[in-house]
């Protein structure tokens, strides 16, 4: 590719983020940069000699210049053909740069680009170009920006109308980051168990980092609603001065300096922002988030990246740790779950004795990835769900008074973890024959078919009834209630993770009901897997505690985590969707030809119309269109519609823009491009190192993977790219990178893992 093409291209990139190269007051090109007889630099170029012609020299030309609102050079960006490394063209772009008083620089070949703060840091590579705004709001922040240790740290705050102090290692972890980012660190990762106040830790370093200057806009990312919704509160509380918002799919974008976003939500849209316009990324359970397709959205922002995570260190995978900057696998800040036990911060817990154990001994599955209704046919039947339903309501209504003296109303709030929806209706309806007294509200499902699951969410805790919660999926994670005292776990659990949010749903303190502990009834032996028990706490590293027949060593992660709270093998393996409060069967391709006749038929909805003219919604339009279509027909809602296209990063919107004709797919290259991109800018790499597998790149999309015999055949043979390889990354290391592409880049593309 020429640098002509590549100048097409970087037009193109130019325009994405606001800019017009034909406005000549924004974006100059081929811009003549003069010195003075005496190699000054020189501010204008208005000096003539007696002939009128320039008393300067031409020192060279500058590809682009993008200028500011009030005339003055932002940034050169100096552009190279596809075949050279822009990297290598820092030395002719700098003195550029320096003589027009220019603060930034862009280096580009129309694939990649760099973006050079050249007073501050080295070149990096970035997503897209920074717009003009934000290009300004860093100059003015950078005018007044206050030294962090200026700025006193807190020691108490108002949540939720009462003063909390601040935890010292709360405080610990906020002095960590000070000192990191005083450094020049970029990326962050905090370790904190779940319960721990990791959200309230965070809004209070987030007002910390605004009152100094470094960050104006920010962007708080999680995957689940009740996630974001216990974000916005938490920020609208401790940084209730400053502008915040929930964007949700469909709806407008607004200009306020905290936008708090579902990661599904950011896959969509995150082209509609540019590198820069993020000063700060939060990124909850970040764990989750740098794998596959959904890197794409978090490494969009070249902004301070902030990960936070309950998951212990040797369970996170290494391209988290790359990500984030942290050496030798090891956080930037974590606090042990046991320190937190000793420090009264967070509740402890014992296993229910004398249950019956569903799982014989040695019966075990290998994989995690089994189809939940063959699983639940295979270890559970009408008589071992109703046996479990009693072992559990006898034995939490015998010790309830024992755990929280102060829990007026027996049993206490409960959580109970089903196999599938139908097995959640069947355990339901057992608890509600125990008691018939309440009249089917003793137990409540909680499920995404729920016509409406957040109010039954906020019922379950402000209110005696229900007093036990049935859920499969939903609960394990963004779930908190202070006063849950029983913890019943009806299915098997593999996943490191998993387990530990699951447990970690008892584990905060409750003191207005005296609450001293809780209680885990595992009918599966779980524990005894991850050899976790209530005296040797299994936190992940490495050999737990002592419970009889456990594993001697901590169990590894798998390479297929459970992502994002959605189960592969039903977003995949599974031809079926689950849906309504009894768990109906529905062949996938059926669920998907309902719903698009569905939607194409409802040609007078005012609201799907506005989707059709491709007009943003408010958020009440956008909640209501979303109960409308969770109807006891069809159960039409994201949770059933992503698995039902396979496509966990879908929206409804983007779902119904499908059915409507309007969504257009991306191609596989498209995809292909797009996560190696992401996937660079979240790995540490040398220019050489990024140029070279830019290289393989292109052998990945014309075969669909990359193997190691490729290097040693033509076309890259010609190219030494074997021996090239070696020489970047070492022997062992050059496989490992060539697996992660396979893992992170190809095989993400194609839609599976």
């Amino acid at each position: 590719m020429n640098e002509t093409y590549a100048r097409i291209l970087i037009d193109d990139m130019l325009r994405q983020v606001g800019w017009d190269p034909r406005d000549k007051s924004e974006v100059g090109t081929e811009v003549p940069v003069y010195l003075s007889a005496g190699h000054d630099p020189a501010p204008d170029y208005a000096g003539r000699d007696s002939f009128g012609e320039p008393s300067y020299h031409v020192a060279g030309r500058a590809d682009y210049v993008l200028y500011g609102q009030n005339g003055r050079p932002l940034a050169v960006v100096e552009a190279k053909k596809n075949a050279i490394n822009p990297y290598v063209a820092k030395q002719q772009a700098l003195p550029y740069a320096q003589r027009i008083d220019a603060p930034f620089i862009f280096l580009t070949n129309g694939e990649l680009i760099y973006f050079w703060d050249y007073l501050n840091d080295d070149a990096r590579i970035v997503d897209s170009f920074y717009s003009r705004r934000d290009m300004e709001r860093l100059v003015e922040m950078r005018q007044s920006r206050k030294t962090l240790a200026t700025i006193e740290l807190q020691d108490y705050y108002v949540r939720q109308g009462e003063t909390r102090q601040v935890r010292d290692y709360q405080q610990e972890a906020m002095r960590a980051l000070d000192h990191a980012v005083e450094l020049g660190k970029k990326r962050f990762l905090i370790e904190l168990p779940t319960g721990t106040g990791k959200t309230d830790l965070i809004g209070l370093y987030l007002k910390r980092l605004m009152k100094a200057g470094w960050a104006e806009r920010v962007l708080f990312l999680v995957d689940r609603e009740q996630l974001a919704k216990q974000a916005l509160e938490t920020i609208q509380d401790i940084l209730g001065e400053y502008s915040s918002y929930w964007l949700k799919p469909g709806t407008v974008r607004q200009e306020k300096q905290i936008t708090v976003a579902l990661l599904q939500t950011m896959i969509g849209c995150h082209e509609d922002y540019s590198s820069g316009y993020f000063d700060v990324v939060v990124t909850d359970e970040s764990h989750r988030s740098i794998y596959g397709a959904w890197q794409t959205a978090l490494t969009r922002f070249d902004a301070l990246h902030i990960g936070l995570t309950a998951t212990p260190a040797n369970y996170i995978e290494r391209n988290t740790f790359d990500f984030y900057q942290c050496k030798d696998n090891q956080p930037d800040f974590s606090y042990r779950i046991q320190d937190a036990f000793a420090g009264g911060y967070l509740a402890p817990y014992r296993f229910a004795t004398g249950i019956t154990e569903i799982i014989a001994e040695g019966a075990d599955l290998n994989d995690e990835h089994y189809d939940p209704s063959q699983f639940e046919r295979t270890w559970t039947n009408e008589k071992t769900n109703k046996l479990m339903m009693e072992e559990f309501d006898r034995l939490a209504w015998e010790n309830y008074k024992d755990l929280a003296p102060g829990q007026k109303d027996g049993p206490g709030k409960s959580v109970v973890f089903a196999i599938s929806k139908h097995h959640a209706a069947r355990l339901t309806h057992y608890l509600n024959q125990l008691h018939p007294e309440h009249k089917g509200r003793y137990a409540e499902v909680i499920t995404s078919d729920v016509a409406d699951a957040d109010a039954l969410i906020r019922r379950f805790k402000k209110e005696i009834y229900p007093m036990v919660a049935v859920s499969v999926g939903m609960l394990d994670t963004g779930f908190d209630c202070r006063e849950l005292l029983h913890v019943v776990m009806c299915r098997r659990v593999r996943s490191p993770i998993l387990y530990q949010q699951m447990r970690g749903r008892g584990t905060r303190t409750a003191p207005h009901i005296q609450k001293k502990k809780f209680v885990i009834y595992d009918f599966f032996k779980n524990h005894e897997y991850f050899n976790d028990s209530d005296t040797d706490v299994f936190s992940g590293a490495g050999s737990g505690g002592h419970a009889p027949g456990g594993t001697t060593t901590g169990p590894r992660p798998s390479d297929n985590l459970i992502e994002l709270g959605l189960e592969d093998e039903w977003l995949y393996a599974v031809k079926y969707v689950e849906v309504g409060p009894n768990g109906e069967r529905i062949d996938k391709k059926e669920y998907v030809t309902n719903w698009e006749q569905t939607i194409k038929g409802q040609t007078d909805d005012p609201i799907l119309q506005k989707v059709r003219e491709d007009e943003h919604l408010t958020n009440e339009e956008e909640e209501l269109l979303a109960k409308r279509l969770n109807t006891p027909k069809h159960f039409f809602n994201e949770e059933n519609l992503r698995r039902a296209y396979r496509n966990p990063g879908g929206t409804l919107i983007d779902f119904i823009r499908a059915a409507l004709g309007l969504l257009k797919l991306k191609s596989t290259d498209e995809r292909l491009d797009e996560n190696f991109r992401a996937w660079l800018v979240a790995r540490s790499l040398t220019s050489e190192q990024a140029e070279y597998l830019s290289l393989l790149k292109n052998r990945g999309i014309a075969t669909g993977k990359l193997q190691l015999e490729d290097l040693f055949s033509p076309p890259l043979s010609i190219l030494n790219a074997a021996g090239i390889g070696v020489e970047l990354f070492g022997e062992k290391g050059l496989k490992e990178v060539v697996d992660d592409m396979n893992e992170t880049v190809f095989k993400a593309a194609k839609g599976y893992k």
